[in-house]
C-alpha cells in the first residue's frame, strides 16, 4: 500500500530550488531580488499544492509559478532597475568555473543586455533543459514564438560576443553551452 507522504509533491520542492534560483537569478538579475522570488513561489507552490496535478512535472509547474509571479509584480512596480554601469552584475557571488576565450562576466554583461523574453526563452530550453513546448506552455506563447525567442536570442548573443559564424564557444560550464546551442530543444 502507496504511503500518501511519500507521493506528496511538497518533498521534492528542495531538490528543484538550485534551478529555480538559476531562472529568477536570469530574470531578475541581482541575487537577493532572485532569492525572494523563489521564496515567493515555493510559498505560492505549498500553498497551492491542491491545484497540482499528481503526475504532472512538477518542475514546469513551479517555474511557471516563478515566472507568473516575476512578471506580476513587474506590471505592479512598473520600474526597472538600471545596471548600465554593471554595479549589481559586479555584486554576484558566483565566480566563473569555466575556461576559455570567453569569461563568464562577459557572458552574464552581454546576456543581460537581451530582451526579457529571449533571456527567459534561452533559459527555460537550454539552461533549464525544457522542450520548446514545455516553454511555450509555461510562458502561454506558442511553440514558434518560443522558438524564435531563443534563435534571434542566440543570434544577438553570437553578435554581441563577436563569435563568427559558425564559430564554437570554447567553454566548459555546461549551463552556459546549452544556452547558446542551437539545436539542444530541436532534438526533442
Amino acid at each position: 500500500m502507496n504511503n500518501p507522504l511519500q507521493d506528496d509533491p511538497r518533498d521534492q520542492l528542495v531538490s528543484h530550488l538550485p534551478a529555480l534560483r538559476a531562472f529568477a537569478l536570469s530574470l531578475t538579475r541581482e541575487g537577493a531580488a532572485a532569492d525572494d522570488l523563489v521564496q515567493d513561489t515555493i510559498v505560492k507552490a505549498w500553498t497551492n499544492m491542491d491545484k497540482f496535478q499528481t503526475g504532472t512535472n512538477l518542475r514546469a509547474w513551479l517555474f511557471t509559478i516563478l515566472r507568473n509571479t516575476f512578471y506580476s509584480s513587474r506590471r505592479k512596480t512598473r520600474r526597472e532597475v538600471s545596471d548600465t554601469d554593471g554595479l549589481h552584475a559586479a555584486r554576484q557571488a558566483t565566480k566563473p568555473d569555466h575556461d576559455g576565450r570567453l569569461a563568464m562576466n562577459d557572458f552574464r554583461a552581454a546576456f543581460a543586455l537581451l530582451p526579457d523574453e529571449q533571456r527567459e526563452a534561452l533559459i527555460l530550453v537550454g539552461a533549464s533543459g525544457f522542450s520548446y513546448e514545455e516553454a511555450a506552455s509555461m510562458t502561454g506563447v506558442a511553440v514558434g514564438t518560443v522558438k524564435s525567442r531563443a534563435n534571434r536570442g542566440r543570434r544577438k548573443l553570437a553578435e554581441l560576443l563577436h563569435l563568427a559564424d559558425g564559430e564554437e564557444m570554447q567553454m566548459t560550464d555546461q549551463a552556459t553551452l546549452a544556452v547558446m546551442a542551437q539545436n539542444h530543444a530541436a532534438s526533442r
